[in-house]
This record gives structure tokens, sequence and C-alpha cells, in this order.
């Protein structure tokens, strides 16, 4: 590094990784992507924070969310703000756009490649009509582009902001590639708002760390980034299919979805069951089980649907595990 780059430099982050992040989203997530519209932050918590702030200068008072999706993240977000929250359905095919239409919201939080936490892609009617709400609306929509390369069906779907980089925000990081504690992520800012996230930037920190910035932007450079990534593509996808076939074998009648992409899927369970019981019995045999629950603006138990997550956890473990909890599954 030469001496001029240990300064605080552009609080968008260093030019180099701008510049080489804007050709690996243009090719890879099919995104309109410029380098002086870029913002470097440190992870996608910060990087909504910036967003939501920038957009209550511009008079923005209400941000909708996807429901089930995140409820607590997105409301701290927007409370430290100055703006409220509000949920939106998700149904089969997406967030429901005529219901967010039907709210006075100017934006929206949500994951269109890999809603979490139900795994369904936005469909393509809707997402022009996201597109068409926004526009009407003059609003915005901020894409949380989470884990949208991890796809093992087809290629990767591409990012909202492709359609309308005058009314996304797109937010990315290397927490689900690499590591969530690099803490590396970035913004693809409108051209009306880049200077407001800016300006924003060097209030909650005094740059994001150059040297990390640097080393991922060789590692992209190097293509050691995409052989990283077709490598992990093939690690996931077994674990995928040990998970499936687990399910298949202990608990045939339990439905899943949301396996096209991502490190989880969601388990589906007819009739009665208690949400918080099956959790609390699976961690007694060392199997970890999330609740959709913790996902529901309302907190609501039922219809019953657990997430179960194989990112973290090897093939052995994955079959052991499920091999725990089958019988809890089938209500046994």
């Amino acid at each position: 590094m030469p001496a001029a780059a240990l300064d605080y430099g552009d609080p968008r982050g260093s030019a180099v990784l701008r510049e080489v992040m804007a050709g690996y989203l243009r090719r890879v997530r099919a995104a309109a992507a410029d380098p002086e519209r870029i913002v470097i932050c440190s992870g996608y918590a910060q990087g909504l924070g910036l967003a939501l702030s920038a957009l209550a200068r511009t008079g923005v008072r209400t941000v909708a969310y996807e429901d089930p999706g995140s409820p607590a993240t997105i409301s701290s977000a927007a409370s430290w703000a100055g703006v409220s929250a509000i949920p939106v359905p998700v149904d089969e095919r997406g967030i429901d756009v005529q219901a967010l239409a039907a709210t006075d919201a100017r934006a929206v939080v949500m994951t269109p490649a890999h809603q979490w936490p139900t795994g369904v892609a936005l469909a393509p009617e809707r997402r022009l009509a996201m597109i068409e709400w926004a526009r009407s609306r003059d609003g915005v929509v901020i894409e949380d582009d989470y884990d949208a390369e991890f796809r093992y069906d087809r290629e990767p779907v591409g990012v909202l902001r492709g359609l309308a980089a005058d009314r996304v925000i797109s937010i990315g990081t290397v927490s689900k590639s690499l590591a969530p504690a690099l803490r590396i992520g970035w913004m693809l800012c409108p051209p009306a708002l880049t200077e407001l996230i800016t300006e924003r930037k060097p209030l909650s920190d005094r740059g994001s760390p150059t040297l990390d910035q640097l080393a991922l932007a060789r590692m992209i450079e190097s293509g050691r980034f995409d052989r990283h990534l077709r490598r992990m593509r093939t690690t996931y996808a077994a674990r995928r299919t040990t998970l499936v076939v687990g399910l298949a074998e202990h608990a045939p009648e339990v439905r899943v979805t949301g396996l096209a992409a991502g490190f989880h899927t969601v388990a589906h369970l007819d009739g009665p069951a208690d949400e918080q019981g099956l959790i609390a019995a699976a961690h007694t045999r060392s199997v970890g089980l999330y609740g959709m629950s913790t996902c529901r603006s309302s907190h609501a138990t039922e219809p019953v649907q657990l997430v179960l997550a194989f990112g973290n956890v090897g093939e052995r473990a994955i079959t052991a595990g499920i091999t725990a909890v089958g019988g809890l599954l089938r209500g046994r």
C-alpha cells in the first residue's frame, strides 16, 4: 500500500475495491453498478441503517418489510433512523405488492432473489409491479442480496436493481460467501441518494478497514473468489442433499420448501404441534431447530413451520441430527 492509502480516505471506501466490485456485480448479479455510486459498509446492518437514515432525510416516514422476514432487525434499524416499520405479507410468489400499495410506506426492505425465511424468489410479474410501485409512489426498494450466489437448480436470480437503478438500493456482503467477522459489505446507491448516504457514513465510523478492502479486491481480481464460490456451492449442495435424504428416511410426511438456494429449508408440520415444545425437545437431543414464529411480526406459532439450517453443519452431523429428531417432526 502506498502512504496515501493509509489515510482515512474516501467515505465511500477504497476506489480499488469499488471498481473491482462494480465489475463483479455487473458480471455475476446483473447489477447496474457504477463505482461512483458504491459505498463500502461494515456489513448489512450498517448498510440498512445508512439507507434508512438517508431516506428519512428525504421525507420518508414509513418503511415496509416482508412478513415473515426479519422484524427485529428492521424495526431496530427503523427506530434508529426515526421512521416507523410495518409488515407486508409474503406468499408463494414473494411479497404482496398490492398489500404494499395499500400502506403509506415509501420504502420497503426485501429479499427478492431468495426470500428470508420462506426461500421463494420474487415472481417476474411482481418484480415489475414492485418497480412500478416505487416509481408511482416516489419510493425506494432496499434490496438485501444476502445469499443469492448460492443457488443449486439454475443460475442465480439477478438483482432487482438491474431493472431500476434509480429506485433500488442493493446491499450485499461477504458474510455468507466468506465470513461475517470480516464485516465487509457494499451498497449500490441511486444517484439521488449517493451523496446523502456518503455524508452519513463518516458519522457512524471513520471508514471501513482499507487493508481488508484491498485484500478482497485482490481476491476477486485473481479469480480466487469465483473458485471459492464454486467449491462452496458443491459443498453446500452435498449438505443439502444429505438433509433431504435424511428427512425422506426419518420424516417422510414432512413437506420442505425453499431448498433452491441458500443454507436452510422450511419444514411444514401438518396437524397439531407445539413449536416451542419441539424446539426444546430437539435441544435436549443436541439438535438446533428454529421456529418460524421469530420471523413473523405477530410471533404466531401456527401454522407450525421450522427452519432447518445446513450451512455450517457437516454431512455426518446433519444425518445424526435428522435421525435424532425425525420422530419429533412426525409427531411421535
